[in-house]
């Protein structure tokens, strides 16, 4: 906040105790408003650790708040949390983390994204006490895009009714290996046109609730034989066959309004043969920028997976994707590598590897993300299980009767 908005804010004030008219209360709240700070000028005043840490977003450890978060959120002033199955157990314990992430974010002036991997069916991150969804490919069979909407508005319901405001959802991973171990009935199905269809309208429905949906795995995670969990997917595909197949819903999303892309541990040896997608410029600036025309934020795949974690440490793997052209660096898994990448991203600008330049481009799309979906620290009072598994039966019944 800079000084004109408080001496504005002190005006307010100073003209309500004098009961000054309602008209002239009105020309003050305007002017107010007329002053906000502009991205530009937020982002200038900003230090670099403080551009730095909304670069980074965190999964933590535990099931409530602790020193290690409230370190990582007011001094490392990280923009971003994803809550995982490690940190949740019931829906009041949920709920009450949340909350204490916001009110640790109070001394921040930017709100936190706060993330999680609801995709409905097969992953999903819910408590217990809540019903779940059919699986994504049981939703692609009914091949209804207004149905996919009413499906993405039940995802934002279920998330924002926790204090969530990002979900990484839809899939776009077109299933076209039966083999694959670790999308199969998470995708809408094996036609490229239906999976456009249907996860577009899926994130519509998102963001429809206010909710940032984030689609994944650029550029498609559909055809690998191998788990990036654990190693590295190799696909010999080169751009031809990418262009006919599995970027088909990523140019649909994009063109639809895309906010958020998310990229995958794989390795296209015909397009790059050194680097992962992750670590790829070829991939992620040359197709998903310039190529695709995407405008929004890039994030990363949890850069401790295997397919990653077994040849790069953290900070040299929050290095090179962010030169690839990410703009979020997601690291899901232990304090010594937050901490890690934080230092790299830190001693990469003033070494010059990266220009501060290019950490303000990246910021200026997360902030201006934030801001569209009016992010803010307000917490979540309570939750209503029942009634949210009472929408969930009238959304099934709704799409058995089409």
């Amino acid at each position: 906040m800079n000084k004109q908005m408080v001496l504005n804010g002190l005006l307010i004030f100073v003209l309500i105790l004098a009961g000054c008219s309602k008209k002239e209360k009105e020309v003050v709240v305007v002017q107010e408003k007329n002053n906000e700070v502009t991205i530009e000028e937020q982002i200038a005043q900003m230090t670099l650790d403080e551009k730095i840490g909304q670069l980074i977003m965190v999964g933590v450890e535990g099931e409530s708040f602790s020193p290690e978060m409230e370190d990582l959120i007011q001094k490392e002033k990280v923009g971003g949390i994803i809550l995982l199955p490690k940190n949740i157990s019931s829906a009041e314990q949920t709920l009450k983390l949340l909350n204490d992430l916001k009110k640790a974010n109070e001394v921040n002036d930017i709100p936190l994204f706060l993330s999680v991997d609801e995709e409905g069916g097969t992953i999903s991150r819910l408590p217990d006490e809540f019903d779940s969804l059919p699986t994504t490919r049981e939703i692609g069979s009914m091949d209804s895009p207004e149905f996919s909407f009413e499906v993405g508005q039940f995802l934002a319901h279920q998330v924002k009714a926790f204090g969530y405001n990002m979900n990484m959802a839809p899939v776009l991973d077109v299933d076209s290996n039966p083999e694959n171990p670790v999308i199969g009935d998470r995708s809408f199905g094996s036609d490229p046109d239906i999976v456009a269809s249907l996860g577009v309208a899926t994130m519509k429905g998102m963001q429809e609730e206010n909710v940032i949906p984030v689609v994944k795995h650029f550029p498609g995670h559909g055809d690998t034989s191998d788990d990036s969990h654990s190693s590295l997917p190799i696909l010999d595909a080169d751009l031809e066959r990418l262009n006919s197949l599995e970027l088909i819903p990523f140019k649909r999303a994009i063109e639809e309004g895309a906010d958020a892309v998310m990229t995958a541990h794989i390795l296209f040896p015909k397009i790059d043969s050194s680097n992962p997608a992750t670590l790829s410029g070829k991939v992620i600036n040359g197709i998903l920028r310039e190529s695709l025309g995407f405008e929004g934020v890039i994030i990363t795949d949890d850069l401790t997976m295997g397919a990653i974690r077994n040849s790069y440490s953290a900070g040299q793997a929050a290095v090179r994707a962010f030169l690839a052209g990410h703009d979020i660096l997601l690291i899901c898994h232990e304090y010594d590598n937050y901490y890690m990448a934080i230092q790299a991203m830190k001693e990469a600008v003033t070494s010059g590897k990266i220009t501060e330049e290019q950490v303000d481009q990246s910021v200026q799309r997360i902030l201006t993300l934030k801001k569209k979906y009016k992010l803010s620290n307000e917490p979540v009072e309570s939750i209503d299980v029942e009634a949210i598994n009472k929408e969930l039966d009238k959304l099934l019944e709704k799409g058995q009767a089409s």
